[in-house]
């Protein structure tokens, strides 16, 4: 394996706090939505998650459909991010990836999407710990 980069970020303060790297290209103050009053101070680190999902996704996506010989042109990918509560009192969490391929028919957009998903660092770093769900919108 070839590590092509690394990224740093440090978070202070949790849920509550702030997340920076080194050169401050990313200092976002977070904000929390399950503390009323907090949750309009920054993006919650799902929200974080979910943007990065998608655009991690969205480029293997591309990757796919070129495998496939289906180029895709337009193309959105929507990251849908919950935190869950398991019976046990311990966190998870649940994904929905939403693709529009406009032009491909639904049967190739899924698989399309289910190559993707395959290759995808996000969703390989997920598999088994989280529920992901692919929809062809």
């Amino acid at each position: 394996m070839k590590t092509l980069f690394t990224a740093e970020a440090v978070s202070k303060g949790g849920r509550n706090g702030t997340i920076r790297n080194p050169d401050h290209l990313l200092d976002v103050t977070l904000g929390n939505p399950l503390k009323p009053g907090a949750e309009k101070l920054g993006p919650s680190p799902e929200l974080l998650f979910a943007g990065a999902y998608s655009a991690c996704y969205h480029g293997a996506l591309g990757n796919a459909a070129k495998k496939l010989c289906t180029p895709v042109e337009d193309s959105t990918v929507r990251a849908l991010v919950s935190l869950i509560e398991d019976d046990a009192g311990g966190y998870g969490l649940a994904v929905e990836l939403h693709a529009q391929l406009p032009g491909i028919e639904p049967a190739k957009a899924q698989l399309i999407m289910d190559e993707a998903h395959k290759t995808c660092p996000y969703s390989k770093a997920l598999r088994g710990d989280a529920t992901v769900k692919l929809v062809v919108d």
